[in-house]
């Protein structure tokens, strides 16, 4: 079995794709979301995947919080749309640490859970995954996790589990986007 770090962003969006990868993988989850606003948000986010991760016999690993260094990354692209180049900035963010961990912890492949949500596009996501696999030399699982049910799936889990669903993807831009009715990546 190889060693994979699976980089997720909240429980709904992690259990359906940590469930599917630890049939052939010795999976553990980064959580890593310096985007998440504001940090009571992020830690009840954090807080379901850890108490997730320890009933499932998951390990996990905490990135560091810090949404200034998110805020200046992103700056200038305040007023981008959803889905945009502030979105694709956020997930170069957060797959390149999730890369430079996976090598020095000694993992062989990495992914990230954002492509199940309907909101975010594989094609967006899964070629940063590709460049950054190949800059540390590992595999890079490109997958839409939302194809053949990966979504309801998730969902119809996320339910059994009782999971606390966020109404947004975790910025304070995408709640303005939900509060304009413009959420979609």
């Amino acid at each position: 079995m190889k060693k994979f770090l699976l980089h997720t962003c909240c429980g709904p969006c992690a259990i359906h794709v940590a469930q599917e990868l630890s049939n052939n993988h010795q999976v553990t989850l980064f959580f890593y979301n310096p985007n998440i606003y504001p940090k009571e948000e992020y830690e009840r986010r954090f807080e379901e995947v850890k108490r997730w991760s320890k009933k499932a016999n998951f390990d996990l690993i905490e990135g560091e919080y810090d949404h200034h260094k998110w805020l200046e990354s992103v700056k200038g692209l305040e007023n981008e749309i959803e889905g945009g180049e502030r979105c694709i900035i956020c997930y170069r963010l957060r797959l390149a640490e999730t890369a430079k961990l996976a090598k020095e912890k000694g993992f062989e492949v990495f992914a990230a859970t954002l492509t199940i949500s309907p909101h975010k596009k594989a094609e967006n996501i899964n070629p940063i995954g590709q460049k950054l696999a190949q800059k540390y030399q590992l595999e890079f699982m490109a997958k839409d996790w939302k194809k053949q049910d990966g979504y309801k799936h998730a969902r119809e889990l996320s339910q059994e589990q009782n999971f606390y669903r966020q109404a947004y993807c975790g910025c304070e831009y995408s709640i303005r986007a939900l509060e304009h009715g413009s959420m979609g990546a």
